[in-house]
C-alpha cells in the first residue's frame, strides 16, 4: 500500500495448496492475496511480489476488469496513481 502499487488488498487464509512442483506433488499451507490495481501498474506489482514472494515461482495473474462501478475504478486509479 505504501509504495501505491495496489489500491486494495484482501488477504484470506490459510488455504490448502496442493501442486505438482519438480516432479513431486506438494501440499502447502498458504494465504490468497487479491490485489486491485491498473494494467499500468501490473507489471511493478508483479516485480515487487517477486521480490518478497519465497516461492521460486509465485501465483501471480491478471485478470482484466471488464465492467465495475466507475466511482470504484476512478478510486483505484487515484489510490495508485
Amino acid at each position: 500500500m505504501e509504495e501505491r502499487l495496489a489500491a486494495c488488498a484482501q488477504v484470506v487464509g490459510p488455504v490448502s495448496s496442493t501442486y505438482r512442483w519438480q516432479g513431486e506433488v506438494e501440499t502447502a499451507s498458504e494465504w490468497y492475496c487479491h490485489l486491485k490495481t491498473t494494467a499500468a501498474r501490473v507489471p511493478a506489482l508483479i516485480s515487487r511480489v517477486r521480490e518478497l514472494h519465497p516461492y521460486q515461482t509465485p501465483e501471480i495473474i491478471a485478470v482484466a476488469v471488464a465492467e465495475g462501478d466507475a466511482r470504484y475504478l476512478k478510486w483505484i486509479e487515484e489510490s495508485v496513481g
